[in-house]
């Protein structure tokens, strides 16, 4: 099955923003995008990669001499 090709409204929907933010992405090549005649689309995976990339881990090491005032 080929992968799955979104729009603009449907990766801004996933991403839970507005249309602009994946416009930018797109416009600053920040992201994969496949030109469909005059149509832009994002694959699912590139969606998928996005994402993974610019995750931060939580840190889950405490600091050290740390102390709360009594």
């Amino acid at each position: 099955m080929p992968e799955q090709l979104l729009t603009v409204a449907q990766v801004a929907e996933l991403l839970g923003t507005t249309e602009r933010f994946p416009r930018r992405l797109i416009a600053e090549r920040r992201i994969v995008f496949v030109r469909v005649g005059r149509h832009v689309r994002i694959p699912e995976s590139a969606l998928s990669a996005f994402v993974q990339t610019n995750t931060v881990q939580p840190v889950t090491t405490r600091r050290q001499g740390y102390r709360r005032a009594a």
